[in-house]
C-alpha cells in the first residue's frame, strides 16, 4: 500500500498586478478549493506564502482564505510554513532570513487564524543549504520538505531520512521530482497515476510525496483541476469500492502522518539545490541556477546591489537616534523584506523566461531600501566619516543599478 501526500505551493510576488491575482483566483484557487470541497475525503498540504494571504484579503479575494480555513479545520488541508515574501532562503541574510520565516507565520496565523499550526515547512522554490536550518527549527518547525535532487542517499519510500541540526537531526520529505513534473506538464492521467503509485512499494507500504504550484491547476494548464485532481480523488474513491476486503492500493496522507508512520532513515547532508536544479547543476556547482546563476551578469549586478543596501540599511540602524533618522530606517528596513522575492531573480535568469518589467519591478523597492536608508544615515548620528563611507556606498548602489537598467533596456537578455 501506497501513502501520498501531495503539497500545493501558492504565491503570488509583491509586484503583482491585480489583474493577474484576479485571474489566478478565478482559474485555480477558488476551482481548487471547489474540488476539495467535493472530496472531503482527500487530504492535501498547503504552503501559501504570508504575502499573497496579505494581497488576497486587500483585493476583496478573502474567499479564498476563508476556504482554505474551513478546510483545514475540517482535517483536509495541513498548513506547511515558510518565508513571507518568498525569499531564497540560502541567498539572504540570516536575519532577514529569521524575520521572512517568523513574519509568515505571524500573518498566516493572523489571517487563517487557530487552523494555521505549521508543523512542517517548505522554502520557498525548495532552495535548501544547511545553513537555512537553525532558522526554520529555531522558528518551531518540525519537518522540512526539499526536492528529490537534493537527496544524497538511497531513495527513501520506506523511511524518512533526516538531517543534522545541532547535535540532533530533523526529518526531511523529499519530494518525488519525476512524478511531480509529469502532473505539472501534463505528461500523465489518473489512472496511471493511481496505478504508478500503488507499484511504488511492490506491495509493502511504502510513500510518495508530490509537490508543485497550486497555480498548475487551472491556470498553467487549463482545465487540469478538473482532468486531473477531481479525476484522481474519484479514482482513489472507486479504488476503495473495488477493494472493499482490503486496505487500499493508495491512500491519501498529510506529510506530517508519513514522518509520524514511517521509521527514521538515515541522517544525511543533502545537496544545496531548489526543485528547478538539475543533476548537472548540482554537478556544476550551481545549486539556484534561476535565482543565482555563474556567469549572469544581471544576477551579480542583482546582488550586489542587494550587498549595498543591506550595509546602507545596518549602518541606519546603528545610528538613527532621532525621531526623523528612526523614520526613514524603519520604512527602509519595511521595504527590504519585500525587496528581496525572489521573482525579480526568476525572471532575469533568461532560463528561458525573462521579463524587464518584473525585473524592474523589484529593483525598484530596492532602489527605496538605498534611499530610505541614505535619509536616515544624512539625519542619524553617524560622524562624519561614516556618512562620507555611506555616501561612496551608495554612489556603487547607484552604478550597480545603473549597469541593471542598462541591460534591461538597452543590451536585452543576459
Amino acid at each position: 500500500m501506497t501513502a501520498w501526500a501531495q503539497l500545493l505551493h501558492f504565491y503570488q510576488p509583491p509586484t503583482q498586478t491585480h489583474e493577474i491575482l484576479r485571474k489566478a483566483t478565478e482559474e485555480s484557487y477558488r476551482p481548487v478549493i471547489g474540488v476539495l470541497r467535493e472530496h472531503p475525503e482527500a487530504k492535501i498540504a498547503v504552503n501559501m506564502n504570508a504575502v499573497l494571504t496579505e494581497m488576497l484579503a486587500d483585493h476583496g479575494l478573502g474567499d479564498v482564505v476563508t476556504g482554505l480555513r474551513e478546510l483545514a479545520e475540517r482535517g483536509q488541508v495541513e498548513f506547511v510554513g515558510s518565508g513571507r515574501y518568498h525569499p531564497i532562503l540560502p541567498l539572504v541574510p540570516e536575519p532577514e532570513r529569521r524575520r521572512a520565516i517568523a513574519e509568515n507565520a505571524q500573518v498566516n496565523a493572523r489571517l487563517f487564524g487557530p487552523a494555521y499550526r505549521p508543523r512542517g515547512f517548505f522554502p520557498p522554490e525548495m532552495c535548501y543549504s544547511p545553513e537555512i536550518l537553525p532558522s526554520i527549527a529555531g522558528l518551531g518547525h518540525e519537518w522540512l520538505m526539499i526536492s528529490g535532487v537534493a537527496c544524497t542517499a538511497e531513495w527513501p519510500t520506506n523511511v524518512v531520512h533526516r538531517v543534522p541540526l545541532d547535535g540532533q537531526a530533523m526529518p526531511v520529505l523529499f519530494r518525488d521530482d519525476s512524478r511531480s513534473n509529469r502532473i505539472s506538464f501534463r505528461e500523465t492521467n489518473p489512472h496511471a497515476f493511481i496505478d504508478d503509485l500503488a507499484r511504488v512499494g511492490a506491495g509493502e507500504e511504502a510513500y510518495v510525496v508530490t509537490a508543485m504550484d497550486a497555480e498548475t491547476y487551472g491556470h498553467h494548464v487549463k482545465g487540469w483541476e478538473r482532468e486531473f485532481l477531481a479525476a484522481t480523488y474519484e479514482g482513489l474513491k472507486h479504488q476503495r469500492g473495488r477493494h472493499e476486503r482490503h486496505t487500499t492500493r493508495v491512500h491519501m496522507v498529510q506529510p506530517s502522518e508519513i514522518v509520524k508512520l514511517f521509521p527514521a532513515g538515515e541522517v544525511i547532508e543533502p545537496y544545496p539545490s531548489s526543485w528547478s536544479t538539475t543533476r548537472d547543476d548540482v554537478a556544476a556547482h550551481n545549486p539556484y541556477p534561476l535565482w543565482r546563476a555563474p556567469g549572469n551578469r544581471l544576477h551579480d549586478l542583482q546582488w550586489e546591489y542587494v550587498g549595498h543596501c543591506e550595509e546602507l540599511l545596518a549602518v541606519a540602524g546603528r545610528y538613527a537616534e532621532s525621531d526623523e533618522a528612526r523614520k526613514f530606517a524603519t520604512m527602509a528596513g519595511d521595504r527590504f523584506q519585500p525587496a528581496l522575492h525572489s521573482c525579480q531573480f526568476w525572471w532575469a535568469s533568461a532560463r528561458p523566461m525573462w521579463d524587464v518589467t518584473m525585473v524592474h519591478r523589484g529593483l525598484l523597492i530596492l532602489s527605496e531600501v538605498a534611499l530610505y536608508a541614505s535619509r536616515a544615515i544624512r539625519l542619524g548620528s553617524a560622524s562624519g566619516r561614516v556618512k562620507k563611507e555611506a555616501l561612496w556606498r551608495l554612489a556603487a548602489a547607484n552604478e550597480a543599478r545603473r549597469e541593471i537598467e542598462a541591460l534591461l533596456f538597452l543590451d536585452g537578455t543576459p
